[in-house]
């Protein structure tokens, strides 16, 4: 009925005769995991021999890394990548790259090896942030960046920002991480307080995106209901602002984006801003049904 599981690995018995997966050729296992994700290459590594010096080859994980790559490489010392692998390359990218001082960090996302991007709230211009009656920065594990930016009460609210950067062809998706309420530990659990939160129900909050080739996107959000309550309370909310296409490598691309809320007839407060993430679309999107969010 065909050949054992053990021969196919190249595992030969006394009594069994024929071909197994160790007698093809590493050029054609090659020309096969150039299809695969990189997760997908490391697990058929284990297979044998064959699969493994296959997998290991610099041609095949050069075609999984961003046309960009070397752009990433050089926010790093050259002493961190000099010996490495294509392979290493990739492992090495897969992890945060801050620049920036530290405020933006990029990524390549580990199954396509699209480029990924944060920029926290310090790396951004927050209107008022310099006067301590207003906002504070909290230190807190809940953001990759370790600190975020916590309102307790304005009137003319505006978060700006803006990145150059040689992003790859593909379509983008720029979103903000916010969360409502002041949020700390007590006696090991995570307590929300909302002695500030007021406003955001009144008006919208407006977001907008802009491009140096002239692309352009802009929404509202309430980020409280009539009542003063946040969908998902207690917890971090993303807001996508947009989407913008990048169509050449070679040309370095601008993006702006802003979020305000300045209608002066009423003060607002009470919310934390932690960063903005520009993420490939299509990686966003199996984000969030890994995440099951709807």
């Amino acid at each position: 009925m065909g050949l054992s599981f053990s021969n196919l690995n190249g595992e030969h018995t006394g009594s069994s005769i024929g071909p197994s997966l160790g007698d093809i050729p590493e050029s054609c296992v090659a020309c096969v995991i150039l299809h695969l994700t990189p997760p997908e290459i490391c697990n058929l590594a284990r297979l044998n021999r064959a699969f493994r010096g296959a997998a290991s080859s610099d041609s095949v994980w050069e075609r999984k890394l961003p046309s960009n790559y070397k752009d990433l490489l050089d926010l790093l010392p050259v002493e961190r990548y000099r010996s490495l692998s294509k392979k290493g390359v990739f492992a090495l990218l897969s992890r945060p790259i801050p620049f920036d001082d530290g405020n933006k960090e990029v990524w390549i996302d580990r199954v396509t090896g699209r480029v990924c991007m944060a920029v926290s709230a310090k790396g951004m211009a927050i209107t008022g942030i310099e006067d301590r009656r207003y906002w504070t920065w909290i230190d807190t594990e809940e953001s990759r960046f370790h600190v975020v930016a916590y309102l307790q009460q304005i009137w003319w609210f505006e978060v700006d920002g803006a990145v150059r950067f040689n992003l790859p062809p593909g379509t983008y998706c720029l979103s903000f991480r916010i969360h409502l309420g002041r949020f700390s530990k007590r006696l090991g659990r995570r307590v929300c307080h909302f002695e500030h939160t007021h406003g955001w129900e009144i008006k919208p909050v407006r977001f907008s995106l802009s491009t140096s080739d002239g692309q352009e996107a802009s929404c509202e959000y309430y980020l409280a209901d009539k009542e003063g309550e946040q969908t998902g309370r207690e917890s971090w909310r993303d807001y996508k602002v947009g989407e913008f296409v990048v169509g050449c490598s070679e040309i370095t691309t601008e993006v702006q984006w802003s979020m305000k809320q300045i209608d002066c007839t009423h003060s607002k407060g009470g919310i934390c801003v932690d960063s903005v993430f520009i993420i490939p679309t299509d990686v966003k999107e199996r984000n969030k049904r890994k995440a099951g969010v709807k």
